[in-house]
C-alpha cells in the first residue's frame, strides 16, 4: 500500500465503514491512557509517540487489526494472546475484525509502553 495519507481520518477513510469504527474506537482507547501522545503516521501505519518516542502502531487488513506494541510488550502480554487464541509474532498481534477489540489488554500493553518509554527516558 502505497503511503497517501497524512493523518489517521485519510487512513481510515481506505476501509469500509466497520473497520473505521473500530479503528477510532483503537484511536479512543489509546488515546485514554494519557493524553501527551502525539498521532503520527509511520512505516504506513497510524501510531503514537510518547516523549518523542515509538509508543504503538496498528493497521487494518482485510480479516484482521495488526496491532504493533514493541516487542518487549508482546512478549509481556503473550500468555494473553494464547489464552484468547489471538495469532502473534515478535512484532505484532493480531485482533479478528469479527470479534470486538480486547480494549482492557489493549490498554494494558499501552501503560506497559508507558512505563518502558519512562524507565528509559
Amino acid at each position: 500500500m502505497k503511503n497517501t495519507f497524512n493523518n489517521f481520518e485519510e487512513y481510515f477513510l481506505l476501509f469500509p465503514e466497520e473497520v473505521q469504527k473500530k479503528l477510532e474506537v483503537l484511536r479512543k482507547t489509546i488515546h485514554s491512557q494519557d493524553h501527551d501522545f502525539e498521532e503520527y503516521i509511520g512505516y504506513q501505519m497510524p501510531a503514537f509517540k510518547y516523549k518523542d518516542k515509538p509508543l504503538v502502531y496498528f493497521a487494518a487488513y482485510k480479516n484482521h487489526i495488526g496491532f504493533y506494541p514493541l516487542p518487549e510488550a508482546l512478549k509481556e502480554f503473550e500468555n494473553d494472546f494464547i489464552e484468547r487464541k489471538y495469532k502473534y509474532s515478535k512484532g505484532a498481534v493480531q485482533f479478528p475484525l469479527k470479534e470486538e477489540l480486547p480494549l482492557e489488554l489493549i490498554g494494558k500493553m499501552v501503560q506497559f509502553r508507558i512505563s518502558e518509554i519512562n524507565e528509559n527516558f
